[in-house]
């Protein structure tokens, strides 16, 4: 998959700006599927257009810049259903988590110690955005891509909670900023 078919995904469900579908790609619930950077998004959404898979109507606003409301054809429902039936590729993971926590060994106790509350937290973050999208979404897909997420995330929480404190013994003792540093 790709930038065009995260954006023909967002559009789907209904119209949105250009900065909607450039939110919700990046930061917001579409993020968990593709990697869609910034500079990524205008340009498919131009070559989408151009292709004729989605429309744009521009929208004046009062005391505000006017905005570009972009719209899926019927063309491009089609075509955004058809790209499912594609071959999916392999699931990226990629963590500097996984990377500070293969290194643990190595670090002070309190660091390693913190790094791991951090993530709990972290987690503890994108749980509640969990239950928050269960709340909000109507789509069928939707409850069952939401409980497999919170269950992956869920299982991440237990699995820190209950293993940090081996992974802390594993560092080493606290000597003081300067020492760790070197």
């Amino acid at each position: 998959m790709n930038v065009r078919t995260i954006c023909l995904a967002i559009l789907y469900d209904g119209e949105a700006t250009g900065y909607e579908i450039r939110k919700l790609s990046v930061e917001g619930e579409y993020s968990y599927f593709i990697d869609a950077s910034f500079g990524s998004i205008y340009p498919a959404l131009a070559k989408l257009e151009v292709d004729g898979l989605v429309t744009s109507r521009v929208e004046v606003q009062e005391g505000k810049p006017a905005k570009k409301i972009y719209a899926i054809t019927e063309v491009g429902r089609t075509e955004f259903i058809n790209s499912m039936f594609e071959k999916l590729g392999e699931d990226e993971f990629r963590s500097e988590f996984l990377l500070f926590l293969r290194f643990a060994s190595e670090l002070p106790a309190s660091l390693v110690e913190q790094r791991l509350n951090e993530r709990l937290a972290q987690v503890c973050t994108v749980l509640e955005d969990f239950d928050r999208m269960a709340k909000e979404h109507t789509h069928p897909g939707d409850a069952w891509v939401i409980k497999y997420g919170r269950t992956c995330m869920q299982a991440a929480h237990d699995y820190i909670r209950a293993h940090k404190g081996e992974l802390i013994a594993l560092a080493r003792p606290d000597t003081g900023t300067a020492a760790a540093a070197e």
